[in-house]
Parts: C-alpha cells; sequence; structure tokens
C-alpha cells in the first residue's frame, strides 16, 4: 500500500515539475486573454531608495490596461523591494523570472540589482529595461538596457559641460564608491579626458556615502586649489558638502554634479550654491513647465508620484516596452517578448536627447543651473548636451 501510494505520488510530482516547465518556458504569457505578468526589482526600502521610477510605470501600465490592454489582455505588474541587500535582489529576481514567469522586467531602479542579477538574466533569456540604471552591472549586460544616462555616462557630461561650455579650469573629482564601480567612474573620467584633453587637478575617491560632516574632504579639496568639484553622490550627501563648504566660507566654488542631486527638495535645503551647481538632467527638466513633459506630469500628478528625474524613467521605460509590444505578432512570451526588444527600432521621445533602442546607451543630458538664493532649478542651455559634442 504504501509502495503504491509513494509511486503515486511521485507521478503525480513529475507530472506538477513538467506543469511547472511549461508555465516557465511560456514565460507570463499565458493563455488567450490571460494577463502579460511584467516585473521589477527596486530599493524601495534602505539608505538610498528610489521608488518613484517603479510608481510611474505602475502609473503607465494601469493607464493601460485601462484603455484596453491589447487586445484585451491586461499587463499584471509585479514590483519587489530588494531593501538595497544582496540576498533579497537575488532572491526578488527569481520569485519574478522563475515563479512568476514574467515576460520582461521594466522599470526597476535599484542600487546593486543589476550588477548581481545579470548573469540570471542572461542565463534564462529574460530583458529587463531599468527606469533608472545605477550599478555597473546596468549598463555592462547585454540583457539590461536603462532607460536613463547613467552615472557614469552623467559624470563624463558634467565634467565635459564643466570644461568646455564653462570653461573651467582646475575641476577636482570627489567619487562617492559603492561596489566595484570605481573603474567605470574612471572610465568615465578618461572619456572626458580623451574628448577635451583636459585631466582633473586633484582626484579623491575616499569620499563616504552618508558621511556625518564632509568638512575635511572640503578643506582638502579647497587647499588643492580647486576651483570646481565633480561629484557623483545621492541628494543627501549633496546638500552636506555644500554646507561644509558654505561654512568655510567657501563661496566661489563652482559645483559639477549628476542628475542624483537634481530634485526641488535640494533645492530647498540649498542657500549658497557657490559659483553655481550644475547638473546635466537625463530627462528633460522635469521643473520646466514644458509641453515635453505634460503627458507624463498629468499621470503623476493623477496618481500623486512625486515629479523627478526617477518618476521620468520609470515613465518612459513603461511607455517604451508597450509600444515594442503593441509592434508584436503572435503569441506573447518570453521569448518573443526577447526577440521583438532586441530586434526594435529605435524610439524617439522629446523627453531625452537619445533615441532609444534595446542595447543602445543614453549620452544626452539638458543642462540646468542652481544658483544662489533662487531655490529653483533654470535651464542653462537651448538644446541637449551630447558626449562628444
Amino acid at each position: 500500500m504504501n509502495k503504491r501510494v509513494s509511486g503515486s505520488a511521485a507521478l503525480i510530482a513529475v507530472a506538477a515539475l513538467a506543469l511547472a516547465g511549461c508555465a516557465g518556458g511560456d514565460g507570463g504569457g499565458g493563455g488567450e486573454g490571460a494577463p502579460i505578468v511584467v516585473g521589477s526589482v527596486n530599493t524601495i526600502s534602505g539608505p538610498a531608495t528610489f521608488p518613484e521610477a517603479s510608481q510611474a510605470a505602475a502609473a503607465v501600465f494601469d493607464a493601460f490596461n485601462e484603455a484596453g490592454g491589447l487586445d484585451g489582455r491586461t499587463i499584471e505588474y509585479k514590483m519587489l523591494d530588494d531593501k538595497g541587500d544582496p540576498a533579497t535582489a537575488t532572491a526578488s529576481a527569481r520569485e519574478l523570472v522563475g515563479s512568476d514567469g514574467a515576460v520582461a522586467l521594466v522599470g526597476s531602479a535599484s542600487l546593486i540589482e543589476c550588477e548581481i542579477n545579470a548573469k540570471y538574466y542572461e542565463q534564462e533569456d529574460i530583458l529587463s529595461l531599468p527606469g533608472i540604471g545605477v550599478d555597473t552591472g546596468c549598463f555592462a549586460s547585454d540583457n539590461i538596457s536603462p532607460a536613463n544616462v547613467g552615472p557614469f555616462n552623467d559624470m563624463t557630461l558634467t565634467l565635459q559641460y564643466g570644461s568646455e561650455v564653462l570653461g573651467l579650469d582646475d575641476i577636482c573629482i570627489l567619487l562617492e564608491i559603492a561596489g566595484s564601480t570605481r573603474p567605470t567612474y574612471q572610465a568615465a573620467i578618461d572619456k572626458w579626458t580623451e574628448i577635451t584633453g583636459k585631466e582633473p587637478k586633484y582626484v579623491d575617491d575616499t569620499v563616504p556615502y552618508g558621511a556625518s560632516d564632509y568638512t575635511p574632504y572640503i578643506v582638502k579639496a579647497r587647499d588643492q586649489g580647486c576651483k570646481a568639484l565633480a561629484i557623483n553622490p545621492v541628494e543627501p550627501d549633496a546638500i552636506g558638502q555644500v554646507k561644509a563648504a558654505n561654512a568655510q566660507g567657501w563661496d566661489d566654488v563652482t559645483w559639477l554634479y549628476l542628475t542624483s542631486v537634481y530634485s526641488e527638495n535640494f533645492a530647498d535645503a540649498i542657500d549658497d550654491a557657490g559659483a553655481g551647481i550644475y547638473v546635466p538632467a537625463e530627462f528633460y527638466p522635469f521643473t520646466d513647465d514644458d509641453e515635453i513633459n505634460q503627458d507624463w506630469r498629468e499621470l503623476m500628478e493623477a496618481n500623486d508620484i512625486p515629479l523627478t528625474s526617477f518618476s521620468q524613467g520609470g515613465y518612459l521605460a513603461a511607455t517604451y516596452f508597450i509600444e515594442v509590444l503593441e509592434s508584436m505578432d503572435g503569441d506573447i512570451t518570453r521569448e518573443s517578448v526577447t526577440e521583438a526588444l532586441r530586434g526594435m527600432e529605435p524610439i524617439e521621445n522629446p523627453m531625452v536627447g537619445t533615441p532609444y533602442a534595446f542595447g543602445t546607451q543614453n549620452t544626452a543630458g539638458w543642462p540646468i543651473i542652481l544658483e544662489s538664493g533662487t531655490n529653483a532649478w533654470e535651464k542653462v542651455s537651448d538644446d541637449w548636451l551630447r558626449i562628444g559634442e
């Protein structure tokens, strides 16, 4: 009796595995009329968070579903929080790709997940369109293609603007290094040198994330004779750095920051911006009241999502994905979605300076400035700044 029960159980288990294998191969496409499963892995909680990107992607997908979806098929969007933790990032990807059978990942924004999961995505032949690519892995994998410029091209752009447009000499670079990003930041600096023939006066790659006091690093840079500082911090760190310079009376320094500090909160926190705080915005400046951002702005406001560069990235990633989805014929499976994304025609959108195609990096930013006493970002260019132009 026990042997027969065990044998039956084994047969049931084998059948279940076979069915699970079929479901995995379907890749979230399901049958006719079934929802199309799409996922994202995000750092939503922890010391540095990016919740707006996936929130914006969700709003795009909700609007798409309300309008009828893809011939009646809706998108089921699942957002998971990796908490900035490698083990959680690993588990989140396997839940979305393995258990849920997502056809693609869209709108992610995480401190670490690209580098953690890139090989797994290659193994499963699934593609990811992050709204905001942050770590090195987002820009070094054939299976990941973010909507944004990213911190490394952003570094090249801010240096290029400082030396070639502002005509600054004696530019010093302060780097906050997370994980294995040091060589990639160096490559971004080297690209600037190759383009312009200029080199930094001084580089300090020991600047920590989340320091309680940045005075020692600011004083050291001033003593080196720096006239401008190019730095890659998260917003709270940047506020601390500017305030440290203010406290030292260093009021003629030019700040060359990345899009990570471009927010209304940062502007409100700064009274003395020295000779100006410049940023090459990764998307068309969201603080500019222009029709270019109208659809994004209205959708974000309708869903109570903050107006930030992060939400712009999530919005664009989801918009790109839907356009590719609507161009497809036949079954919607992970395999067919992967094929469609790899073969897609570039999509032009006035919110970005580089047409999006999977595997092509965005290399354009829109220069903006925060001046002392204004508490408001302003455009300082009538067009995009592009690397090497």
